[in-house]
């Protein structure tokens, strides 16, 4: 661990905002970080048109279109196969990041982005359904792996009392690109249907405007995914509806900026916790106010007010934080095998929920969402209970903290030898760094 306990003299080191440390966070950020948002709420504005796309082309293949079970079916795999692909990409960064290093993992990657836009974008004139799946399950795997590298690299970079800042800019860009592909889904720009695999393939434009060779350095809420359809269960009007979700994505990159500005004197546990505790209440809040919207007319309002609650919520803390601490609990050599572990997890969740949300609305209804509040209550209750606060400390301060709990762990073992030689082999972290000391000779035969 040479490469995090070496100690530069002061006049090697700084701890201020430079320009270049900015222009490294934006570039990176804008880069990746917007893209994975960008795919994650393009396919909410087009879905009709979607169905109708795969609709007409079965009709033309065999005679008959698809039922409405199918069809939900079909749409529901476009949805979550980019988490498919996101999967797929965070169990290749460990091997990604060893071979070609952060930057070059990142520059690399951006050739994923052009084959995904190029295959979506001519899905319509080929007919064929299965190039928009197979569009969305490459650009899943961009953004898999871009995930995970994007918030490694600003959190090795960064200086300590910088690091939450500079760590939470990712998610900042993820609400710009969930933004984005808002205010480019509105019917005034491209939500026409004739525009929908040009909207879906933009992403080669956005990839193109970042220019990685001028670089010198390296849960979403799946709520993203079914806006429209919670906003018209909720009783908006069906032209109002593209609006009220543009204005959900303003609310996003504010809740955003929040959290970057106030991580650092907060700390990373308030943001969490305060985010999926918000979450969790306005999940329940969600469901009551569609079983009371029929009696009480102003409960859709209220509704949509969750909804916008759930997202803020998620970007304040939850979007970022979680990758950001990754970074920090691991020594380096560690971090591509945490990040790939926290990517899988990260992503399988997606999968699951963009997969089986429609058909847990249609068998629960307004229920569904208390299963979403109970888990981000019982996340909210885990991190304040068992991890804890990385604020403003070295990665060695970090390390030493938990040898030091590891170690006094250890001390309390000292009547059970075997125990002992147990938590000495697989342990976290070395007892060499913690309070105590221990003679290898004592323990093992």
């Amino acid at each position: 661990m040479a490469e995090e306990v070496l100690i530069l003299s002061p006049s090697k080191i700084t701890l201020h905002l430079t320009s270049s440390l900015l222009a490294v966070a934006f570039l990176t950020s804008f880069g990746s970080s917007m893209l994975y948002g960008y795919n994650l709420a393009v396919v909410n504005s087009p879905a009709g048109y979607i169905k109708d796309f795969y609709n007409h082309t079965v009709v033309s293949r065999n005679g008959t279109g698809f039922n409405g079970e199918a069809l939900t079916l079909m749409y529901s795999l476009t949805v979550s196969v980019f988490a498919i692909g996101g999967l797929i990409g965070s169990l290749m960064v460990g091997t990604l990041v060893t071979k070609f290093g952060r930057k070059g993992t990142v520059v690399n990657s951006t050739v994923l982005v052009f084959i995904a836009g190029s295959v979506m974008g001519f899905s319509r004139i080929c007919g064929s359904p299965e190039m928009v799946i197979f569009g969305r399950f490459i650009t899943g795997i961009h953004s898999g792996i871009s995930l995970s590298v994007v918030p490694m690299y600003l959190g090795e970079i960064a200086p300590k009392n910088l690091r939450g800042f500079l760590g939470l800019m990712p998610s900042i860009f993820i609400c710009a690109g969930v933004f984005s592909a808002q205010v480019l889904g509105l019917h005034e720009l491209l939500g026409k249907e004739e525009h929908w695999p040009l909207f879906l393939s933009l992403v080669v434009t956005i990839c193109h405007l970042y220019k990685p060779k001028s670089l010198s350095f390296r849960s979403s809420p799946q709520i993203w995914f079914y806006t429209n359809d919670i906003f018209e269960n909720a009783g908006i009007p069906t032209p109002e509806i593209q609006y009220t979700t543009v204005g959900t994505g303003a609310i996003e990159i504010i809740a955003g900026l929040i959290g970057c500005f106030t991580i650092e004197r907060l700390g990373r546990r308030p943001l969490i916790i305060g985010g999926f505790g918000v979450m969790g209440m306005c999940c329940a809040g969600i469901t009551l106010s569609l079983i009371l919207q029929t009696h009480v007319p102003f409960m859709k309002y209220v509704s949509v007010g969750c909804v916008v609650g759930i997202i803020a919520g998620f970007c304040i803390g939850p979007a970022g934080v979680p990758f950001l601490i990754t970074a920090e609990l691991f020594k380096q050599s560690h971090r591509p095998a945490a990040y790939t572990v926290g990517g899988s997890l990260n992503w399988m969740s997606n999968f699951t929920i963009g997969f089986i949300f429609p058909f847990l609305q249609m068998s629960a209804g307004s229920y569904c969402y208390l299963v979403f509040c109970v888990i981000c209550l019982s996340v909210a209750i885990y991190v304040y209970f068992v991890i804890p606060e990385t604020k403003n400390k070295t990665f060695v301060e970090i390390s030493q903290m938990f040898a030091t709990k590891e170690a006094v762990e250890e001390s309390q073992a000292l009547t059970h030898p075997d125990q002992l030689k147990l938590k000495k082999m697989n342990g976290y972290g070395s007892l060499e760094n913690g309070s105590l000391e221990f003679d290898s000779s004592s323990s093992c035969p």
